[in-house]
């Protein structure tokens, strides 16, 4: 048995090999970078910490990290609920549930590119398909990408569409583990829908639940192809956020080694955050 010890590690190797190549050595540079002046031509020069100290005293940073985290505040919490919502409605015996299932998570197959651009078109103020309707219904057209508190709320909602049938499969997966032996014995004892849902289902979901949230909290944080796609940003920067703010430093402006430092300070923050959910949630023990 000890000659084949090394088999598994063969199997690993490939996967790992991409992985350093493609993800280990560049986060090792980027650390780097952000430690330098670098404009990705010439050679980069070692600044110390000016790059943060530029970031923290830049008012601009603060206004965007705000706007970013307003925007996770809300999309993380509706998404999470109305995956879990949609999750427990489609493991009910109910007709046509699989179809539900597959229309739901339909969006999740399409990229971020096309579903911002087909939104894009959707939200339109004069030929935009949803004002249409509006119209129709004699009602006013709503300015929905040009007003940055509507923009903000079409980038929310485009999100949520986007990618709560990702999260909704894995409620799925997490109710479909629950003992029916638990909601037996609560129907024996008396136990109404909304009791054995708060008394049985919420914490045997608990680990699962902790699990969407940290993903949602990186994966939103993260936002980048759907709003650029949708928005662009605008209007006046008002759906701006971390990802195409670090991008547009960058590249736009030239600045690597100042995006590098974003970067970091980017990794941090959902470090932190990630822990202290973790040890909020006692690590999603039951």
């Amino acid at each position: 048995m000890r000659t084949r010890s090394w088999v598994p590690y063969a199997f690993l190797l490939p996967n790992m090999i991409i992985f350093g190549v493609f993800v280990g050595l560049p986060a090792i540079f980027g650390v780097y970078y952000a430690f330098t002046e670098w404009n990705g031509i010439s050679d980069p020069i070692f600044v110390g910490l000016d790059n943060f100290i530029k970031i923290f005293s830049d008012e601009g940073f603060w206004d965007m990290l705000t706007r970013t985290f307003i925007y996770v505040i809300v999309v993380v919490p509706c998404t999470v609920i109305s995956a879990l919502g949609l999750a427990w409605l489609l493991t009910r015996k109910l007709r046509f549930a699989n179809m539900f299932r597959t229309i739901f998570y339909l969006p999740v197959m399409i990229s971020f590119i096309v579903a911002g651009l087909m939104w894009n078109w959707i939200l339109q103020k004069d030929t935009g398909l949803l004002n249409y309707i509006l119209t129709s219904l004699s009602l006013d057209a709503v300015d929905w990408l040009l007003d940055p508190i509507m923009a903000n709320i079409s980038v929310i909602m485009v999100t949520i569409w986007a990618r709560v049938g990702f999260f909704m499969v894995i409620f799925i997966a997490g109710l479909q583990g629950i003992s029916p032996s638990l909601y037996e014995a609560a129907d024996i004892d008396g136990a109404t829908g909304w009791t054995k849902f708060t008394k049985i289902t919420l914490p045997m979901l608990k680990p699962i639940t902790l699990l969407v949230v940290i993903l949602s909290f990186i994966e939103f944080f993260k936002t980048f192809a759907l709003v650029v796609s949708l928005t662009g940003g605008g209007p006046i920067d008002a759906t701006k956020y971390y990802v195409q703010y670090t991008y547009e430093t960058g590249f736009d402006q030239g600045n690597l080694g100042m995006g590098s430092a974003l970067s970091l300070v980017l990794f941090i923050i959902m470090a932190i955050i990630t822990f202290v959910q973790w040890k909020v949630s006692d690590g999603g023990r039951v």
